[in-house]
C-alpha cells in the first residue's frame, strides 16, 4: 500500500470504531460522586393501598390472651385491603388501612386493642406480602420481582434484574409510579449522584422501571443489524475505499 492508501484504510477503520464506541463515562454509574463526601438519604415510606396483602402478628406478655386476635395467615391468604381501603381482624372487625404506613397501622391496632381493653401491652407486626415491582427493557433479566424488604433502592432493584446490558442507557431510566389512583414518571441518570435525594431513589410497590437502549444500539436496531445492511455498508465503503485509491 502506498502512503495515501495507508491513511485512507486508517481513517476508514477510525470512522467505524468511532461510531461503534460509548465512552466510559456514558457506561459509568456515579461518575461525579466524590468518595471522601457522605450524602444522606431520606426514606418515605409507601401508603397501603387496595389489594395490598398483609401479615398482621399480634403479640403480648400473655400469649394466650393474645392467639384470639391472629388467624392462620400464609403469603397467599394474609389479610385483603378491600377496595373501600379496609381490612376485617378477628374479634376488632373492620380497620381502615388505607393510606397508612405499616407502622401506622401498628399503631393504630396497638392503641385499639389498649383502648378497648382488649390487651394492656400488646405488639404488633404488619408486613406487605405481596410488593413487588418490574423491570423491563436494557436489562439481562427483565421481569417482575417481589421482595420483602421495607425499603429497596433503584440499585438494587437492577441487581435482582442482573444490571444493565452493555446497551442500557445510564443517563436515561425511567422511573413509573402508581400514587393517588395517577401515575407520575421520572426519568433517572445513573451517571450522577444527583438522583440520590430524589424521592425515586427508593423503589414503592408496583413501580416500573425502565431502560431505555443506548444511541449505539437504537441504530445497529435500525440498520446494521439486519446481515443486508451489514453487508451494504461493508459494499459501499470498499467500493469508496478503491475508487479513492486509484
Amino acid at each position: 500500500m502506498t502512503h495515501k492508501q495507508n491513511y485512507l484504510f486508517f481513517l476508514f477503520l477510525g470512522l467505524i470504531l468511532l461510531c461503534s464506541c460509548s465512552s466510559k463515562k456514558e457506561m459509568l454509574y456515579f461518575s461525579d460522586v466524590d468518595v471522601t463526601t457522605q450524602d444522606k438519604i431520606v426514606f418515605s415510606p409507601s401508603t397501603i393501598r387496595p389489594n395490598d396483602i398483609l401479615s398482621i402478628v399480634i403479640s403480648s406478655s400473655t400469649p394466650e390472651l393474645a392467639v384470639m386476635y391472629n388467624q392462620n395467615t400464609t403469603p397467599a391468604t394474609g389479610y385483603l385491603v378491600s377496595l373501600d381501603g379496609m381490612i376485617t381482624l378477628p374479634v376488632l372487625g373492620k380497620i381502615k388501612a388505607q393510606d397508612l404506613t405499616l407502622m401506622d397501622l401498628e399503631n393504630v391496632l396497638a392503641k385499639t386493642l389498649i383502648d378497648g381493653k382488649h390487651l394492656a401491652n400488646p405488639i404488633v407486626t404488619v408486613r406487605l406480602l405481596n410488593a413487588k415491582f418490574t423491570v423491563l427493557g436494557e436489562v439481562n433479566n427483565p421481569g417482575t420481582y417481589p421482595f420483602s424488604e421495607q425499603n429497596i433502592s433503584i440499585l438494587q432493584a437492577l441487581g435482582y434484574a442482573g444490571d444493565l446490558t452493555i446497551h442500557g442507557k445510564r443517563q436515561d431510566l425511567l422511573i413509573i409510579r402508581e400514587e393517588n389512583n395517577s401515575k407520575t414518571y421520572m426519568r433517572i441518570d445513573m451517571t450522577s449522584k444527583k438522583w440520590f435525594d430524589s424521592p425515586y431513589y427508593y423503589i414503592k410497590p408496583n413501580d416500573v422501571i425502565y431502560v431505555n437502549p443506548n444511541d449505539a444500539k437504537v441504530k445497529s436496531a435500525g440498520y446494521i443489524s439486519s446481515v443486508g445492511g451489514l453487508l451494504g455498508l461493508i459494499s459501499i465503503a470498499l467500493s469508496t475505499f478503491l475508487i479513492l485509491t486509484k
